[in-house]
């Protein structure tokens, strides 16, 4: 089968795509013809040798799939040859990556795609929304009628967030850096969208909610804590999900007094069973229209080290040049 993998860590160039041994079910797996994949930042990140990881080479790379089982070996009780599903958190653990023709997954992993959704829109939805779905239901336990700001609502973990948060029945104000990211949050259902480099937010905001804002998510990797903490409520809430060596001053006495919570996560910490949960909810979600992927560039496999550059171009040099997910059909 062809496959994008690497045999060393490196720049977007020690991407190979060439020629692997098709997977075999083993057993409580199925075996899947992947359809699409996406880039993620933590692509860039395992594929540069930027964060730990125990890699095996030849290294297949990729966290999702969306596509259609053709074989299931013994045990499996969910899926049957000719389902349609899409799995992420895959690539750890021992878990092969996604970017290849085939891909052998655990049944626990994989979850149906619902009628009318196509493979590219379940792939672009993976992992970003079960990343949202973590924070914001899971983790913030967000109720109907709380104001949610999504700080960089037009990427692909924002623009989910800003989409479910409206599903709950939450209000939601989006900020993004560009006139035309902010019309992107308001066509996703923002309530009030602000552009950060141009608008005096903290006024917008104090505009639309007295009291403040229940919770503040942070998408960007150096978050301004003085801001988000000084518009959060009493008792608000702030998630931060990005950033790993960032170093950010943090205002301990403006955030204790007011009763506030931090709240970190990263989704490759959460179990299938987690896991499930956010994606049978996504389902849901997908299949009522309420939740749409938002797709930047559709590439072939085949360039996969040019979705690399670009991911990185915008993740690791922080241009933000991607709004939005990179999918790759196979």
């Amino acid at each position: 089968m062809k496959a994008a993998y690497i045999m060393q860590t490196g720049p977007p160039d020690v991407i190979i795509y060439g020629e692997l041994p098709t997977p075999k079910p083993a057993q409580g797996q199925c075996l899947v013809k992947v359809a699409a994949v996406d880039v993620n930042p933590i692509d860039v990140y395992v594929r540069g040798g930027m964060v730990p990881a125990n890699l095996t080479f030849p290294f297949i790379l990729g966290c999702d799939l969306a596509g259609t089982v053709v074989e299931v070996g013994e045990g499996v009780t969910r899926f049957k040859p000719g389902d349609r599903v899409w799995a992420t958190n895959q690539g750890f653990a021992g878990r092969p990556g996604t970017f290849a023709e085939f891909a052998a997954v655990d049944e626990e992993w994989l979850y149906p795609i619902p009628a009318g959704v196509s493979f590219e829109d379940a792939v672009a939805v993976s992992l970003v929304g079960v990343t949202a779905h973590l924070g914001l239901v899971q983790k913030a336990r967000v109720k109907p009628g709380e104001t949610v700001l999504v700080n960089g609502g037009a990427g692909g973990v924002g623009s989910c967030v800003v989409q479910m948060a409206k599903a709950i029945g939450a209000r939601v104000i989006a900020t993004a850096g560009s006139a035309a990211k902010v019309e992107a949050c308001k066509q996703l259902g923002a309530d009030l969208a602000l552009n950060y480099k141009t608008d005096d937010v903290p006024a917008a905001v104090k505009r639309f909610t007295e009291s403040g804002v229940n919770l503040w998510w942070e998408t960007s990797r150096e978050p301004n804590f003085d801001r988000a903490i000084g518009l959060l409520a009493p008792g608000g809430r702030m998630v931060v999900m990005a950033g790993r060596d960032a170093r950010p001053p943090f205002p301990v006495g403006p955030f204790y007094v007011k009763d506030c919570m931090l709240i970190g996560f990263a989704m490759f910490n959460a179990s299938a069973t987690q896991i499930k949960a956010a994606a049978d909810q996504i389902n849901e979600w997908l299949a009522r229209g309420q939740l749409k992927a938002r797709i930047a560039r559709i590439l072939h496999i085949s360039e996969t080290a040019l979705a690399h550059r670009i991911q990185e171009e915008s993740t690791v040099k922080n241009t933000g040049a991607v709004s939005g997910k990179i999918v790759l059909r196979v």
